[in-house]
């Protein structure tokens, strides 16, 4: 059996705005590990641990839960910290006009829990992440340039695919692959 440690989520296009925050935290002076452009993404689901003999299966799965769904709007919007401002481990832009969002994902959770794999359920907080804090180091850098863009709109953009996604953890930062899209428009186009 081949497993993977998967999860499901929607690939976000970065801008200029994003890009101008990601390199005012890495001048920071702090020491956090920045996500890369091309990972940026909103994780709908964590699956950990996955037979890629059961991609099918969750691929009914995805489908089922975006059924008639047509591409849709969302709002990339302000920024903050995971759990809070005295302990920071994770930096975050916020996310808008969520309510299909929230569907797909109350929808995929009831449909992986009905076919046994409910790895505990998550509560859904729609957001990206863009940086994992390690120390407490220039925490107050941190802090300001959060609230500097804490009410900025970075932009609007249009979400059409939902993917399942192949994570593997390296030394050097995450490596992902997408093993399944299913596109809002034609269906499914199988990754790997």
């Amino acid at each position: 059996m081949s497993e993977f440690r998967g999860f499901i989520a929607v690939d976000i296009d970065t801008n200029s705005k994003i890009e101008k925050i990601l390199s005012e935290l890495e001048g920071s002076g702090a020491f956090i590990k920045l996500v890369e452009l091309k990972n940026i993404h909103i994780t709908i689901k964590f699956l950990g641990l996955i037979d890629f003999c059961n991609t099918e299966e969750i691929n009914d799965i995805i489908k089922n839960a975006t059924n008639n769904i047509q591409p849709f709007k969302i709002e990339l919007a302000g920024m903050g910290v995971f759990p809070n401002q005295n302990y920071i481990k994770i930096i975050w832009i916020g996310i808008k006009k969520v309510e299909i969002l929230n569907n797909i994902s109350k929808k995929i959770e009831y449909e992986l829990n009905n076919a046994g794999y409910g790895n505990k359920a998550q509560k859904f907080y729609p957001h990206i992440t863009i940086g994992r804090v390690k120390s407490a180091k220039n925490k107050e850098k941190i802090l300001e340039i959060v609230d500097k863009y804490k009410n900025t709109k970075l932009s609007e953009i249009i979400i059409d695919s939902i993917k399942l996604k192949k994570s593997e953890l390296t030394p050097e930062g995450p490596i992902y692959a997408d093993i399944l899209d299913i596109n809002f428009n034609k269906g499914v186009d199988k990754c790997n």
